[in-house]
C-alpha cells in the first residue's frame, strides 16, 4: 500500500466516523435516553456500501478494472454518438408523450410533486437567464415570483379577470419590477450585487407583508379564481360554449406543463440569439464586451426583465393553483432554493436546470420514507453530486473552441 493510498483510506475512515457523529443524535437520542442499536445498524449498512464503492474507485484508479470499463466506455461512446446523430424530434417526442400521459399513469401525490417540479423549472430557467447566461448573481429573484402571484390575485379578486388574460399582465408587471430593482444595482458587481439584490428581495416581501389595504398583509389574499377554459357543450340540441374551471390536479398539471414548455422554448431561443451571445460576452468579460460595442448596462437590465417575466408567469400559476397567497411563500430560502437548482444543474444549461429542479424537489420526496434523517441523506447526495460534477449535472455546451481546449 502506497503512502497516497494510506492517506486516502485514512480520510475515508474519518469521513465514516464523522457520518456516525452526525447520524447518532438524529436516531439515538429519544424517549429520554441514549440508544445506539438503530443508528449503528443504519451506519453499518452505509459503511459497507461506501466501502464497496471506495474499493471499486481505488481499483479503477489503479487500472485493475480496465478490462471491464473499457468495453463499457466504448459502448457508451457508441450510444452517445448514435443519439447525437439522431434528429432532435426523435428524442423529444417520447418525452413529450410521457409528459402528456403522466396524469393518467400516476396518483394525486405524484401529480402534486410533478406540478411543484414544473413550477420550479420555470423559476430556475428564469433565474438561469440572469445568473447562467449573463453572470449576475441575484439573491432576490423570488420577489418577481411574488409580484406575479399578487398581480393575478388582485386582478382576479377585484376585477374578476380570467387567468389567461392576466398572464401577460403578470409578466409585464414582473418585468417592470425587474427593471426597477435592476436599474440601481447593475453598476455593482460580484458580492455587492448579490447583497443589494438580496436587500431588494426582502424589501418586496416586507412591502407585501405590511401593505394591509392592498395585499392583506400577513393574512394574505383569499378567493382567487382557478384557471378556466371554454369547452363546447350540446344541450337540448343547441350548441354553446361552457366555462369550465380547472380545479383538479390533472388539469392544473397541463396548465403548468404548457407554461414550462413555453419557458423552455423561450429561454432556448434567447440563448441562441444575438441577445444570448451578448449575455454570454458580459458573463465572460464585461470590460471586453463593452470594448467590443456591447451596451452592457442595457443588456444587463434586459436580462433582469426577461428573467423576471418567467418568474411572474410561475407566480401567476402558483396563485391560481393555491387560490391563496401570503408573504410567507416568498422568503429568501425560496430564492436560495432556485439558485441551488441553477448551480447544481449547470449554469447556462437548460437540461441542467431541469435536472436540478428534479433533484431538489423530487429527491426529498423519494427520501421521505427515511423520516428524520432523510434531509441528511439528501444533503449527502447533493454534496456527492457537487464533488463528482463540480460544473453541474449537465454543464452548458460551449459554442466554438478555444485555443487552450486542446491542452
Amino acid at each position: 500500500m502506497t503512502r497516497g493510498s494510506r492517506k486516502s483510506w485514512l480520510y475515508f475512515g474519518l469521513g465514516l466516523a464523522w457520518f456516525y457523529l452526525l447520524l447518532w443524535p438524529l436516531m439515538g437520542i429519544r424517549d429520554g435516553g441514549f440508544h445506539f442499536e438503530d443508528s449503528f445498524l443504519v451506519w453499518l449498512r452505509v459503511a459497507v456500501a461506501a466501502t464497496i464503492c471506495f474499493v471499486l474507485y481505488r481499483l479503477g484508479k489503479r487500472g485493475s478494472l480496465d478490462p471491464v470499463l473499457r468495453p463499457l466506455g466504448q459502448a457508451r461512446d457508441a450510444v452517445c454518438g448514435t443519439l447525437s446523430r439522431a434528429p432532435r424530434w426523435m428524442l423529444l417526442a417520447p418525452l413529450l408523450a410521457l409528459a402528456l400521459a403522466y396524469p393518467m399513469l400516476t396518483n394525486r401525490y405524484a401529480q402534486d410533486v410533478a406540478i411543484n417540479v414544473l413550477v420550479y423549472i420555470c423559476l430556475g430557467l428564469g433565474l438561469n437567464v440572469v445568473v447562467g447566461l449573463c453572470g449576475l448573481l441575484d439573491l432576490g429573484y423570488i420577489a418577481f415570483y411574488g409580484v406575479g402571484a399578487y398581480t393575478y390575485a388582485l386582478l382576479s379578486i377585484h376585477f374578476g379577470l380570467p387567468f389567461w388574460v392576466c398572464l401577460p399582465v403578470c409578466a409585464l408587471f414582473a418585468a417592470v419590477a425587474g427593471c426597477i430593482i435592476g436599474y440601481p444595482t447593475l453598476r455593482m458587481r460580484g458580492d455587492y450585487l448579490a447583497i443589494v439584490t438580496l436587500g431588494f428581495g426582502e424589501i418586496v416581501r416586507i412591502v407585501l407583508n405590511n401593505w394591509m389595504a392592498l395585499t392583506g398583509g400577513p393574512n394574505g389574499l383569499l378567493g382567487i379564481k382557478a384557471p378556466g377554459v371554454y369547452v363546447p357543450s350540446f344541450t337540448d340540441g343547441s350548441f354553446s360554449f361552457e366555462y369550465l374551471l380547472l380545479r383538479k390536479l390533472e388539469y392544473l398539471y397541463y396548465v403548468i406543463l404548457a407554461l414550462a414548455v413555453f419557458t423552455i422554448v423561450a429561454v432556448y431561443r434567447i440563448n441562441y440569439s444575438r441577445i444570448g451571445r451578448a449575455f454570454e460576452a458580459i458573463r465572460e468579460d464585461e470590460t471586453a464586451a463593452e470594448l467590443m460595442g456591447v451596451d452592457t448596462f442595457r443588456f444587463k437590465l434586459l436580462a433582469y426583465a426577461l428573467g423576471a417575466v418567467f418568474g411572474g408567469l410561475a407566480g401567476a400559476f402558483f396563485s391560481a393553483r393555491m387560490r391563496f397567497v401570503s408573504p410567507e411563500s416568498f422568503t429568501f430560502i425560496e430564492s436560495a432554493m432556485v439558485l441551488a437548482m441553477v448551480v447544481l444543474g449547470g449554469m447556462g444549461s437548460i437540461p441542467g436546470v431541469i435536472l436540478g429542479a428534479l433533484a431538489l424537489v423530487a429527491l426529498p420526496e423519494v427520501f421521505r420514507g427515511f423520516e428524520l434523517y432523510r434531509m441528511l441523506a439528501f444533503g449527502g447526495a447533493m454534496a456527492f453530486m457537487m464533488l463528482v460534477r463540480p460544473a453541474g449535472l449537465w454543464p452548458a455546451a460551449r459554442l466554438g473552441k478555444r485555443s487552450d481546449d486542446s491542452e
